[in-house]
């Protein structure tokens, strides 16, 4: 059986120091999940597995389980003797969620470990702006790097003053122009896919997200329909999947990014201009709405900031659980949060002494 060269499949320095950590164990990487059943990649090839008793057992949420483009450590690399049992989940550099579907507060992961994100927005009648903020602060928050891809650039009369819409409001981020309607139209994307690395695309249905992995897998690799009267599309895609480009790189196709909600964004990147006119306001917990010198109203009248702009802003920290904060605010309800199975900050400083005592006993 011929080795494969898992780091085609993204498996880099960080993730082989991790591995190193299980003796006994083999890395692979989850290629797609049907139910309890996942198909991994290792260096022996393809085959499926699933977690382990005590894995299930230790969970604590649907986030814990290993998802599409997780690398994971596996008892095996051979299927001879049945499904390989997955025991350890790797740390994910980059992670995607979404509430679970019938539950209050379970997160579940739909992708993990993604380089680039590419942001699709069609410049036909399905172009929102305030779309593109919000996948923006999703994207930013997930760990990996948007690029914003305008599509159907053959069929808009507008093409400069809708970029010019979405620079404004997509600071430090790269935008692309493309046609998915002709052979060349994907090349400016095909230019951010490194061997190695794992790319995403996400937007609405009917941008054409399908047709741009079609292209750059040089096949029709995934099922495409035609549009509906509405402009607005149907959803092709039916399970998540990683998928090895031709040319190098790998992407996740993944139908459940549609539907994150914005539980978790990166307010402060996706809107770097309000949180640097918000600086300036009088008060540091001003709310923008009608305090006295708020640099943010200021900017409104003078024409530097759009009315809507701050609307899809506090529309967005409503709907992150960040009403009321400011930036610093909300970035320590994020730390509070990451450190909530501790009981705070503190007792986690405490326990990381407590173990680096341990060491040196």
């Amino acid at each position: 059986m011929s080795i494969l060269d898992m780091k085609k499949f993204g498996l880099n320095d960080r993730f082989i120091t991790e591995s190193k950590l299980y003796e006994g164990f083999y890395v692979a990487r989850v290629l797609s999940q049907s139910k309890d059943l996942y198909s991994v990649v290792c260096e022996k090839g393809e085959l499926m597995a699933e977690v382990s008793g005590k894995f299930r057992y230790e969970v604590k949420t649907l986030s814990d389980y290993p998802a599409v483009g997780d690398f994971v450590m596996i008892d095996r690399n051979t299927d001879i003797h049945g499904h390989a049992i997955i025991h350890h989940l790797l740390k994910r550099k980059s992670v995607f969620i979404r509430k679970a579907a019938g539950t209050a507060n379970d997160e579940q992961v739909v992708a993990s470990n993604i380089d680039t994100v590419f942001i699709c927005m069609s410049l036909n009648n399905d172009f929102n702006i305030r779309r593109v903020e919000r996948y923006l602060s999703i994207a930013w928050d997930s760990g990996a790097t948007p690029v914003i891809v305008l599509t159907k650039s053959d069929i808009c009369d507008e093409i400069d003053s809708r970029l010019g819409e979405v620079r404004a409001v997509s600071i430090g981020v790269d935008v692309v122009i493309t046609s998915s309607m002709i052979e060349e139209g994907c090349s400016a994307i095909a230019n951010y896919i490194k061997a190695g690395q794992t790319i995403a695309f996400i937007g609405s249905s009917g941008v054409g997200k399908s047709t741009l992995i079609n292209r750059l897998m040089g096949e029709e690799a995934l099922a495409t329909r035609e549009i509906r009267n509405d402009d607005k599309g149907r959803h092709t895609t039916t399970r998540r999947e990683l998928i090895l480009l031709p040319n190098g790189g790998m992407v996740i196709d993944t139908p459940g990014m549609r539907e994150i909600g914005i539980e978790s964004a990166d307010l402060a990147k996706a809107f770097a201009d309000i949180d640097e006119l918000a600086l300036k306001c009088k008060f540091q917990d001003c709310t923008h709405t009608g305090e006295p010198r708020c640099a943010v109203q200021q900017a409104i009248a003078d024409g530097r900031l759009s009315d809507d702009r701050l609307e899809s802003y506090l529309k967005l920290k409503k709907e992150a659980k960040y009403e009321g904060l400011n930036s610093r605010q909300i970035e320590n309800a994020k730390i509070t949060e990451m450190f909530a199975d501790f009981g705070g900050i503190k007792n986690a400083r405490r326990y990381a002494k407590d173990k680096n005592r341990q060491k040196h006993t």
